[in-house]
This record gives C-alpha cells, sequence and structure tokens, in this order.
C-alpha cells in the first residue's frame, strides 16, 4: 500500500523547523534553505521549532551550535520553541527502535563500508548504497559468534520490491509527486550504527512527530531520504509531515557549498562588514523571491512568498554573486 503525505494538509496551521548540525558554521546554503522554510512556515501563519542535530559526539560542538543560532538571529529568522538538543532525546531513539525489534522489523548487520561499497549498487539516488541484504538471514549462532567480535548495527527490513507496502508515494511542494521503491533505492536501512549513534533516519522521525512538525522544509540533496521517512514513520504510527526541497549553492565548479569545506561561512560574511539585509536580498533575488538589488529583512518577504515561484535549478555563487555580497562591504 502506498503511503501519502496529503493527510498533513489539512492541518490548520504549518508547524516548520529549523534543524541544524552544529558540524561548522553555518554557511549560504544552509542560510537559503532556512530562510525558505521560515518563510512557507511564517507565510501560512505558522510556527518554528530550533531542534540541533548533534547526535553524532565526534561531530558535535555545543559552541558551534550557539554560533548557528546567533546567525539564524542575525538574518532575522526566529524560532517559537526550542532548543532541542537530540544528545539529550537518546531514550525516545531507543524506545522507538526497540518497538520495531519487537516487531521482527530490526536486525544486526556486521558489514564493514567497505563491504557495503562493494556489494552495492550504483545508482541509489542520494548516493547511499542500496543494501544487498547480506545479513538479514544470518542464523541466532552466526549473529551471536560475530557480536563477541564487534557490536553490530541495526538495520530495518523494508518489504520485497514487488510488494506495494514499499512504493512510497508523496508529493514535494517543489518538486512535484515522487515515487519511490525502497527495495530497488535503498535496501534494508539502518536506524543505529554500529558505535551506537541513532541513524539520522530514526531521528529525525521521532522527533518531526512528538514535535509537532507538519512540513519539513530542506535542501534537495535531502529528496532521496524522505521515502524512508515516510516508510519508518508510519511503523510507528506517526503522519507524515509534508515535504519541501530547495535548490543547492553551488560553487562554480559545480561543487555544492559544504561546512566541511568553510564555503562562504556567514562567520567570515558577517567579518567582511556585509549586512545581513545584503544576504537575505541576494539569497531571494537568486530563488525568484525578490527582484536582483534588493535588500531587507525576511518579514518584508511575506506577503509575495509561494512555493511556485521558487526556482528549481541549483542556484551558482558565482564571479557575480560575490561581487554583488561583498563590493559595497
Amino acid at each position: 500500500m502506498s503511503t501519502s503525505t496529503s493527510s498533513s494538509c489539512s492541518s490548520p496551521a504549518v508547524r516548520g523547523r529549523f534543524a541544524p548540525t552544529p558540524s561548522g558554521r553555518m554557511h549560504l546554503g544552509n542560510a537559503f534553505a532556512a530562510l525558505v522554510a521560515w518563510l512557507s512556515a511564517r507565510a501560512a501563519g505558522g510556527e518554528m521549532v530550533m531542534r540541533v542535530e548533534d547526535l553524532d559526539p565526534r561531530a558535535a560542538s555545543r559552541e558551534r551550535a550557539e554560533l548557528l543560532m546567533d546567525d539564524l538571529r542575525w538574518l532575522g529568522l526566529d524560532w517559537d520553541e526550542g532548543p532541542f538538543w537530540q544528545s539529550e532525546r537518546g531514550e525516545l531513539y531507543d524506545e522507538a527502535i526497540a518497538r520495531l525489534g519487537a516487531a521482527g522489523l530490526t536486525y544486526p548487520c556486521f558489514c564493514s563500508r567497505a563491504e557495503l561499497h562493494a556489494a552495492s549498487a550504483p545508482h541509489a539516488s542520494d548516493g547511499t548504497p542500496v543494501y544487498a541484504g547480506t545479513c538479514r538471514g544470518l542464523p541466532a549462532d552466526e549473529v551471536a559468534r560475530r557480536s563477541a567480535e564487534r557490536p553490530p548495527a541495526t538495520r530495518l527490513r523494508v518489504p520485497d520490491a514487488d510488494d506495494p507496502a514499499g512504493t512510497i508515494e508523496f508529493s514535494d511542494l517543489a518538486y512535484g509527486p515522487r515515487r519511490e521503491v525502497l527495495a530497488r533505492e535503498c535496501g534494508d536501512f539502518l536506524v543505529r550504527r554500529s558505535d551506537g549513534v541513532v541513524a539520522y533516519q530514526l531521528a529525525v522521525v521521532v522527533d518531526d512527530a512528538l514535535m509537532g512538525v507538519t512540513q519539513v522544509v530542506r535542501g534537495r540533496d535531502l529528496l532521496g531520504s524522505c521515502a524512508r521517512q515516510i516508510y519508518l514513520g508510519g511503523l510507528l504510527g506517526h503522519a507524515a509531515p509534508q515535504y519541501g526541497h530547495v535548490p543547492l549553492l553551488a560553487a562554480p565548479d559545480g561543487r555544492r557549498l559544504s561546512k566541511r569545506e568553510k564555503d562562504l561561512d556567514l562567520g567570515f560574511i558577517r567579518g567582511s562588514g556585509v549586512p545581513a539585509e545584503r544576504v537575505v536580498g541576494l539569497l531571494a533575488s537568486a530563488a525568484g523571491l525578490a527582484e536582483p538589488g534588493w535588500e531587507g529583512r525576511p518579514r518584508e518577504l511575506l506577503d509575495g512568498f509561494s512555493w511556485p515561484r521558487l526556482r528549481r535549478d541549483d542556484i551558482a555563487v558565482d564571479e557575480a554573486f560575490l561581487d554583488a555580497l561583498f563590493s559595497r562591504a
């Protein structure tokens, strides 16, 4: 049976969210996704929730999280509830994984990263390997033997390709109707890593449901996660939110901006004397939400915001863009 997000559209109010990962300073691509998320919720008279996705202790930092939130405030983006910290919500995730396990929907996986890439199909939509099911049918004695050598990850079983329950359909606010067969696009997927860290897919589903989030707006690189999250939410008894994905900001060589590369982070931009109004104006005009050269605050964009106006192709942070950003700083 297909799953749809249409039920969320009947909700009387939109409740969106910011969900930054504190692995580095916010860059322009993050700021763009946050701006559209805020505009979409506020234009509908809705609310925003702040959640810090600090699941991985190797990448998370409270100090960086505070800087991310300060950057959002500097841009003129506010929220109504939070911040919530995923690092403090482990019991909720453990409970969800236990429920899935009790229903026979999970199993231990001992595959290494190298083994996954060697045995996977190359066509996963977001670059995630399609799991071949290597550990799905391991006998109990083999599981015990391998568990004594190293801790396993935990995988969620997905229906076979010919089972309608594994076909997920939804409509994205920007990219329209989508259909995905889980067995072909991702296969059985992780809900907990072998180091004990809860997988992103599980945590966001639990949090969005418990925080009452009805609309998820984020970069289009996460569009391929929707089907997994809708399916997982259904197993846990949660209604799917409405999804809207936005284009990415890309460097002139086509590489998308990233925190890892510290591409045009807001710390550098703010330190260069660029006003927030110019950053908002450039992002809005590049997205088709404002006229070229406009500068202002996010609230000034609310009356004219609509998803049909938003461009779908990626935005090039080229020389002209940079000249407009820094020329008068």
